[in-house]
């Protein structure tokens, strides 16, 4: 599999100039919409010059705009595959493979795990991290159990964590709550979830920190982000893998832990006596 716009975006970021990154901004905000327009219309929506924006497309390996949009099309179209379409796609395993599905996933992660730079990992664990944040977590139809696993593991190590369920109107009510000090975790593949989405720029509106957990195509909701993080999920199945997005949600529970040693060894040695009592 070719790698993502996105991962060539998380992959060469640190290198680029204060303008070039505007221009990636821009892009992962207006995901690939705003790459599909001309020159002028990129540059002018990311208040850079157009040379920019060319230098931003070069940077990132392509030989001319074209090639970029192109590189764009095609994964626009792969965002919206049915698993109908994905189904006719597979191509069987021919030998030395018994297993191609694992051999894939395990790619996935690889090749996630090299393009997550420490410092946007940093970023996210400081965020989750607050110590007067409340932490709310939401997923899809197959990306919320993810959601309730890394919620049941948050809420051991810190106080103030809610894995949103049900409804979307019970979503809804819990806006109410919601402010500049929290963080909202949504988990999000393809084929994107409207509701999501609606929440997503609902959240933002009050100025919740969104951190999206998506993959290698990007859900819409990246306008709404804070903070991205994009995983590998295909495999050679009608099904897209979650096996990686499990991951990063198992990297990032362990990097809070880590970062809230003190407070979350005491607070684990109360409920363990809660427990045992």
């Amino acid at each position: 599999m070719s790698t993502s716009i996105s991962e060539l975006i998380a992959e060469k970021i640190d290198a680029m100039s204060a303008s070039e990154r505007k221009a990636a901004q821009t892009l992962i905000a207006n995901y690939p919409l705003i790459g599909l327009r001309t020159v002028a219309e990129f540059s002018t929506q990311a208040g850079v010059s157009s040379p920019t924006i060319l230098r931003f497309v070069s940077r990132l390996g392509f030989q001319s705009y074209p090639d970029f949009q192109g590189a764009l099309q095609e994964e626009l179209a792969a965002q919206v595959q049915s698993p109908w379409n994905r189904a006719a796609a597979i191509v069987p395993a021919k030998g030395g493979a018994a297993f191609p599905l694992m051999e894939a996933a395990i790619e996935n992660i690889r090749e996630t795990f090299q393009h997550l730079s420490l410092q946007q990992l940093d970023d996210v664990t400081d965020a989750i991290s607050r110590n007067r944040a409340r932490i709310y977590l939401l997923g899809g139809r197959f990306t919320d159990p993810i959601a309730r696993y890394m919620a049941a593991h948050l809420k051991i190590t810190r106080p103030g964590v809610t894995h949103l369920v049900g409804q979307e109107s019970h979503w809804r009510d819990q806006l109410i709550d919601m402010g500049k000090k929290d963080v909202l975790i949504i988990f999000d593949i393809r084929r994107y979830q409207d509701s999501l989405i609606r929440f997503a720029e609902k959240a933002q509106a009050r100025g919740v920190e969104i951190v999206l957990i998506t993959d290698q195509w990007l859900s819409p909701i990246a306008r709404f982000a804070r903070h991205v993080i994009a995983g590998r999920t295909a495999v050679p199945s009608p099904w897209d893998s979650s096996a990686t997005l499990f991951l990063v949600a198992e990297t990032l529970i362990a990097e809070v832990t880590r970062k809230l040693e003190k407070s979350s060894a005491n607070r684990i040695r109360d409920m363990e006596q809660l427990r045992d009592n």
